[in-house]
């Protein structure tokens, strides 16, 4: 079984309580006005990657907080996600995972769990919701006020409930340059994404193309 995938990194402290390995799915159909990874859209990019490779890399990163998977729209890739997500209950069973899983998805709570059936039992807790421009929040984790963190488990419940509702003035963001290109991790607010090439900029470094404007 193979995952269309962006990219996978770790370690991520932008998505998600604690050090967590971040993996992004290739492909959305959703499109969102304003979406600051439409590098992610296109389901003919990315890289077609064995579940079982995924597995053993997130199970060769030691001890981590957690698993982030964003995007791109995971629901797109159901039978991939559910098998990768097999694969994470095994790592736990056998003792090389202990972290949470964490999903976004652009997708309200019904399409969520009609694209997911078993995401109650493989899932900690989810972000549901399009990204709404004309909805700006500070809500932690989350891109506009309409997104909403629920959490699944028990453990989702244990490590996701203290920030239903918290808020962050100044979100985590990260910055990470693999093969030349410069990645940001995060939810950015409102000119954090303009102050980030102009910072860029000063220090000698020039963006080709950025992933939140159109090609």
């Amino acid at each position: 079984m193979k995952l269309n995938v962006s990219r996978l990194h770790h370690p991520v402290t932008a998505l998600g309580p604690g050090i967590r390995a971040g993996l992004w799915v290739q492909g959305c159909t959703i499109g969102c006005p304003g979406c600051v990874s439409r590098d992610t859209w296109d389901h003919g990019d990315g890289t077609a990657l064995e579940v079982d490779d995924v597995l053993a890399w997130l199970a060769g990163l030691g001890e981590v907080d957690g698993l982030t998977i964003s995007g791109g729209e995971p629901t797109e890739q159901p039978a991939a996600l559910h098998a990768l997500l097999q694969g994470i209950e095994r790592l736990r069973r056998d003792g090389h995972f202990a972290g949470d899983v964490l999903c976004y998805t652009g997708r309200d709570e019904a399409e969520f769990h009609a694209a997911f059936p078993w995401a109650a039992d493989l899932i900690d807790a989810v972000i549901v919701g399009a990204f709404a421009i004309t909805e700006p929040t500070d809500l932690l984790w989350r891109g506009s006020a309409n997104q909403r963190l629920i959490p699944l488990t028990d453990l989702g419940r244990l490590r996701y409930g203290p920030f239903l509702d918290e808020r962050a003035e100044h979100p985590p963001l990260q910055v990470t340059v693999e093969d030349g290109q410069v990645w940001m991790i995060g939810i950015p607010r409102r000119g954090d994404l303009r102050r980030l090439e102009t910072a860029l900029r000063s220090s000698g470094v020039e963006l080709e193309e950025v992933s939140w404007r159109p090609r």
